[in-house]
């Protein structure tokens, strides 16, 4: 993938081009794991942007199960990067990303392994080992790109220490498919709260944590409202005072229902994404997902993210395709050895 594809071609295909992912990624697990790679002390997930946020799930699964695992952002850490025995999965969808590609060649050789979209390119060359998306054509704001980064990490995280991949991974392009379906109304309905919103809090717990950071960039990117992303208890921490004019985007169900009956309660437009939808709530529009595990429910919440984010671009009359600023130090050249 040397360019970019539309948001709106990028998103039409997601559901065949995760179908059609998972058995290469079931295989290449195997491969790693027979390989004797998969296993002791878990691993430290590491990215920027987009792929920082692709990683919580994955940790916070990996911590369930009791191993000891982590993500960083190459950006906050001085170089060399301090992660001790522990094997470094490197992610970057175009596999270009300065910072991450500095702080994974400070390890090791045998501990440097990828999780990358585009091969070959510097961080397939750098890595020990790559686990490769297939080089899918992606949007400028990543949408199959992230969701099929999550679930590499998502089956990564199952499989690590002699763990079992869930079979369902097999059924998730055509769950994708119909949540798709059948979410869009709900979907248009939540869109209608941003036609005048100066700004956008995305909040949630536990796995749902990536989901609001990789939602508040989408927004940030792609509909040009200032957003911003937090855990659930450091949003209830005081963050939540300063609640605005603008939308309040909650994923999660107990903790998030009762933070959105609040906000909604004091006259603030507020977006639950949750897949209990047994008691709805005045005042909040809400879109209710499928229960999906640790693993999988960050792939549907960013189809739900991807949607939304497509249909406030196009009622604030922003084309999606257009970004304002271009840094020229954030990727490093395409060519391996350039």
């Amino acid at each position: 993938m040397d360019g970019y594809i539309t948001f709106a071609a990028a998103t039409a295909d997601q559901a065949q081009e995760l179908t059609a992912l998972v058995p290469r990624l079931r295989a290449h697990f195997e491969r790693l794991a027979q390989a004797g790679n998969l296993r002791g002390r878990g691993p430290v997930l590491m990215g920027i942007g987009a792929s920082y946020a692709a990683a919580a799930a994955a940790v916070w699964h990996l911590r369930k199960r009791g191993i000891e695992a982590a993500r960083l952002d190459p950006g906050e850490s001085p170089m060399p990067i301090v992660v001790g025995e522990s094997p470094v999965f490197a992610i970057s969808q175009s596999g270009r990303s300065t910072e991450t590609l500095a702080a994974l060649e400070s390890v090791v050789p045998e501990r440097r392994f990828g999780i990358v979209n585009v091969t070959p390119s510097p961080l397939s060359a750098l890595a020990t080992d790559t686990i490769d998306l297939g080089s899918i054509d992606d949007s400028y704001a990543s949408t199959i790109g992230y969701t099929a980064t999550v679930s590499a990490l998502g089956m990564l995280a199952e499989a690590w220490d002699g763990g079992d991949i869930a079979a369902d991974w097999d059924t998730l392009g055509a769950r994708f498919a119909a949540a798709e379906r059948d979410l869009a109304p709900a979907i248009a309905a939540a869109a209608a709260l941003f036609e005048n919103a100066p700004s956008a809090d995305f909040v949630g717990s536990a796995t749902s944590v990536g989901s609001a950071e990789a939602g508040a960039l989408l927004f940030r990117e792609v509909a040009r409202i200032p957003s911003t992303a937090m855990s659930t208890r450091q949003y209830l921490h005081g963050a939540m005072e300063s609640a605005g004019a603008g939308v309040h985007v909650l994923f999660g169900t107990a903790r998030e229902r009762k933070a959105a009956r609040m906000l909604s309660a004091a006259g603030h437009p507020v977006i639950l994404i949750t897949d209990d939808g047994s008691d709805p709530l005045p005042l909040v529009t809400t879109i209710v997902i499928p229960t999906l595990s640790d693993t999988q429910r960050g792939v549907i919440e960013a189809l739900v993210m991807q949607q939304l984010v497509r249909e406030v671009a196009e009622n604030r009359g922003i084309a999606i395709e257009e970004f304002v600023f271009e840094n020229d130090d954030t990727k490093a050249p395409s060519q391996v050895g350039a």
